[in-house]
């Protein structure tokens, strides 16, 4: 191989190392792409959670609705007690209040049914509908 005085001839021919600099900037680049991905992932995670809470709940309230409807009208009722939840499991930490409210006073056979589904005490869904004696 042929060499000069302080010059190398070949392959690596004028080229020099990664700068400090430059290694520094491309991790900091880096480094703001990465925590942008991490927040997208944190972000679509809420959603999710979040979707997720609000079709159970919705779906808790519209069987309660439907299982009010279905019970005996009580003349005078302010509430209703909730279906019993035969799996036992399959809504932890969520509650239901039934509340009802005659139309007219005094009770011609109509009442405001009000279902209030709550997940860890925070309300996510309000259900109204009507139940009238048969």
């Amino acid at each position: 191989m042929r060499q000069m005085r302080g010059k190398r001839l070949g392959f690596f021919r004028g080229q020099r190392g990664i700068s400090l600099i430059e290694t520094l900037v491309a991790l900091a680049i880096l480094g703001i792409i990465a925590a942008a991905f991490l927040n997208g992932i944190n972000t679509a995670n809420k959603a999710a959670f979040s979707a997720d809470e609000r079709n159970t709940a919705q779906s808790l309230a519209q069987s309660q609705m439907e299982w009010t409807k279905q019970t005996t009208y009580v003349e005078g009722a302010t509430q209703y007690s909730p279906a019993p939840n035969p799996s036992g499991g399959d809504y932890v930490n969520y509650s239901v209040v039934i509340t009802a409210e005659p139309l007219h006073d005094p009770d011609d056979g109509i009442q405001k049914i009000t279902v209030i589904v709550s997940h860890s005490d925070k309300q996510v869904i309000k259900l109204e509908s009507y139940k009238r004696q048969t």
